[in-house]
């Protein structure tokens, strides 16, 4: 199986791979439109910021690649951020590929001790409907860092609740993603990456 990781100007793309080695896995990564057309599987992650990247993509023409790619997809952070349709961070617009929003948090004043922004560190999610998440249990915790959320939508897959609610991951025909760093996740974002490559398609 041919598993690409999308090089692209962002953050975060070595310790994806370093966690897919680490199952035994060899990706590629690159950037090359080819390679990325002929992956089974292709990663999309990042960490980085929305309009800078979103320009570096239309730039190399990766966002009309992204969209129009028929096997599995999986975007990790920033790029969960950036298959949505818009985001607050550069008022930016993104792939589309999803229709929810990316918003901003705001912390509530009478919880600023409680809530600290950008959201890091270890949080549960819930509501799992996605085959992603096969044998992962409710409430199960994975390591989150981020500033924006993707709102709550038709095409969540998954719901963290940090200030409020929001798609800890989303799902819509061959894309999905992860606001969640799978790669920094332990057993659990392990067996994420692991449901990713064994999808039935």
């Amino acid at each position: 199986m041919k598993i690409v990781i999308i090089k692209y100007n962002a953050g975060n793309i070595r310790s994806v791979d370093f966690a897919l080695q680490r199952l035994g896995v060899t990706a590629i990564i690159t950037d090359d439109h080819q390679e990325i057309r002929n992956a089974d599987r292709v990663i999309f992650p990042g960490v980085g910021e929305a309009s800078t990247t979103m320009g570096y993509l239309k730039d190399h023409k990766l966002d009309i690649l992204i969209r129009d790619l028929k096997q599995p997809v999986l975007g990790v952070c920033l790029g969960l951020q950036l298959m949505c349709a818009h985001s607050e961070e550069g008022n930016t617009t993104c792939l589309g590929i999803f229709p929810e929003k990316v918003i901003k948090f705001v912390r509530p004043s009478e919880d600023s001790i409680t809530y600290k922004i950008p959201h890091m560190g270890w949080n549960s999610v819930s509501g799992l409907k996605s085959a992603l998440f096969d044998t992962v249990n409710e409430e199960d915790y994975f390591y989150f860092v981020h500033s924006f959320y993707a709102a709550s939508g038709i095409d969540t897959a998954a719901t963290c609740n940090y200030i409020v609610p929001f798609s800890a991951a989303l799902h819509r025909d061959n894309f999905y993603a992860t606001q969640f760093h799978p790669e920094k996740s332990g057993r659990t974002g392990s067996k994420i990456l692991e449901n990713f490559i064994n999808l039935k398609y």
